[in-house]
């Protein structure tokens, strides 16, 4: 479907590309990762055109429908939200208006929106508008620039299942550990201007990859051990006549040795060596809401509810996206004033809010290390320089000022502000938009040594199945609390769900869940469509089984041919001939490894969708 082959690409004399290579084959769900500024967004770019690599070649197979979700979406004009779900190509087409319609709704939108010039919205809501225009031209190759960042929790659990299903390919760029664990079949991590490639999700690419660098690690150290022995052989016996011509031997044997050097990558993003300092403590409550009513306009949000938190919880809001999360949050920051009720703040109690806003109170005419070091707390400048690394800010970075700074290392330094400095009580909403992998583990280890009480809002459910022990659902103007992590919330309302629907099957006095009737005509159209999708999808399956098989056969003849010309004698005869043979052959055996486990994969797909 898509073949990169021999990429290379620098900005200002330094090097985000070198040979880079990848394949993507019908039916692959690639995550492309690294570090900040490796140049996962500029590879994107090139494979869609719009940057010029300095060599290498993109190329597709003929017909492919290639669409694409940029981090950002063009500012809006006039058009509505249904004029930017659906192309003009699309505008009389009943069926595509129908399942755009259904996307949107799956996606948040209500029937009201659907008319509402798109720049009254916010730029979250348009890239939904756009999602939904690409799921349901459903392109043969989806390619997703950080798609969560935009959705709600429970938006963004629909997303995941409904890509389960997807019939084509995906290639993505994602920061959320739970959403490409769900997904991927292969990780390609850009690293030191090369690419990897793994098979498996995110945590089974975690552990190939330590197992990977502990055999490069152990490896080197052999050659290392190898050469120190030769070199003390080659300087012990180089001056005798009678050994001179073994010691010259050694030499030879210490630069062969050096050309097949192990090259051991940089290691994983080092893990935080500093502790955060530890706020007061607080009372045992810490904040209370009481009997507050709150809205916008005409519309009441809540009406006379009551919240506490106590000492060391660790609370998540969920729920239905426009339900009131973010408003309750704001009540408790003090940033929205009740319509009526109290507010009381516990004994010792201070609080820290961080939105996205939080941002702009950074002064822009100091560095990075200089708004890190102005803090009422006394730390080190070696420690302040730990925590920094620790959120990406590494070597000269410090020393950038604030202004230049992009929305994302903002909003990383005010996260750096307020852990250095920490409030009994911190209130936060979507802290890990905008932060890299490393950058995400990083404040979960910092949250984690953190001794006060925490109340936050995200959509990472790695973060948040890290750092919750309490889970309060915020829906329909009502607060509903669940004593227990994130999986206890799941296991309860799941319970709640079979209980509804059992009880509902037996005719109980419960109201019954609002069905929406679908014409008998409808319901056979679908169930064609999904015989078909079945039945494209095994056929895909089918020539990913042939293609991968033809390529196991050629692999496997060439392994042979290279194990029997490094049997040959002569072929050590011409200087570096072996080496590079040795080179090659591990490039096949690799390839030969992952292309079997490919097919293993694909015919276990084809007995699932046989079966």
């Amino acid at each position: 479907m898509l073949t990169v082959a021999g990429l290379s690409k620098s900005f200002g004399g330094r090097e985000l590309f070198d040979d880079v290579s990848l394949n993507i084959m019908a039916g692959d769900r690639i995550a492309i990762t690294g570090p900040n500024g490796a140049g996962k967004s500029t590879l994107i770019k090139i494979i869609l055109g719009k940057e010029e690599p300095d060599g290498g070649t993109v190329s597709f197979i003929r017909g492919t429908r290639v669409g694409y979700l940029p981090q950002e979406s063009e500012p809006a004009g006039n058009e509505t939200v249904m004029e930017v779900a659906v192309p003009h190509e699309h505008e009389h087409d009943g069926q595509f208006i129908a399942k755009v319609k259904q996307i949107l709704a799956s996606l948040g939108f209500k029937q009201s929106d659907h008319d509402r010039p798109a720049r009254e919205m916010s730029g979250g809501w348009i890239m939904r508008a756009h999602l939904a225009r690409l799921l349901a031209e459903e392109p043969d190759l989806l390619m997703l620039d950080e798609p969560t960042n935009h959705l709600d929790l429970e938006t963004l659990i629909w997303f995941q299942d409904y890509l389960k299903y997807y019939p084509g390919a995906i290639l993505m760029i994602s920061h959320d550990r739970e959403f490409l664990n769900n997904l991927c079949t292969h990780i390609a991590e850009l690293r030191a201007a090369k690419i990897m490639r793994y098979t498996g999700n995110y945590d089974e690419y975690l552990v190939q990859r330590a197992a990977m660098e502990a055999t490069l690690i152990a490896t080197a150290k052999a050659q290392q051990r190898d050469i120190d022995r030769l070199q003390l052989f080659a300087d012990r016996f180089g001056a005798k006549a009678s050994k001179a011509s073994q010691a010259q031997s050694k030499r030879k044997q210490i630069e062969r040795i050096k050309e097949d050097m192990v090259q051991i990558p940089d290691g994983p993003e080092s893990t935080m060596g500093f502790r955060f300092p530890q706020p007061q403590r607080s009372g045992q409550r810490v904040i209370t809401l009481e009997k507050i009513k709150f809205g916008y306009g005409e519309k009441l949000i809540y009406d006379g509810i009551d919240f506490e938190v106590e000492r060391d919880q660790r609370i998540v809001l969920v729920g239905p996206n426009g339900a009131g999360k973010s408003t309750l949050l704001k009540l408790l920051a003090q940033v929205l004033t009740p319509q009526a009720g109290e507010h009381k703040l516990g004994h010792n109690a201070k609080f820290g809010y961080f939105a996205q806003h939080r941002a702009a109170m950074l002064n822009p005419k100091n560095t990075v290390f200089q708004e890190a070091l102005d803090t009422p707390q006394r730390i080190t400048e070696q420690a302040i320089r730990t925590v920094l690394g620790s959120f990406l800010f590494r070597g000269d970075d410090i020393y950038k000022p604030v202004s230049v700074l992009s929305g994302g290392e903002k909003s990383r330094l005010a996260l750096v502000k307020l852990l250095l400095d920490p409030p009994n009580l911190l209130l936060m909403d979507e802290p890990t938009t905008h932060l890299d992998l490393a950058s995400v583990d990083a404040l979960i280890e910092a949250l984690k040594q953190y001794q006060g009480t925490l109340v936050f809002i995200s959509h990472d459910v790695h973060f948040i199945r890290a750092l919750s022990t309490h889970v309060v659902r915020v829906e329909a103007g009502t607060l509903k609390h669940f004593g227990g992590g994130y999986q206890y919330y799941l296991d309860k309302t799941a319970q709640s769900a079979r209980a509804a629907l059992t009880s509902s099957s037996f005719g109980s006095v419960v109201s019954r869940p609002v069905v929406a009737q679908v014409d008998r005509k409808e319901q056979k159209r679908l169930e064609a469509a999904q015989r078909q999708a079945r039945s494209n999808k095994k056929s895909e399956i089918q020539k990913r089984l042939a293609a991968l098989e033809k390529e196991i056969a050629d692999l496997e003849a060439k392994e042979r041919d290279y194990a029997a010309e490094l049997e040959k004698p002569e072929t050590y005869h011409s200087g570096g001939r072996a080496t590079q043979i040795n080179r090659e052959l591990a490039q096949v055996t690799d390839r030969l490894e992952a292309a079997n486990a490919e097919w293993e994969k694909a015919g276990a797909e084809l007995a699932q969708l046989e079966g």
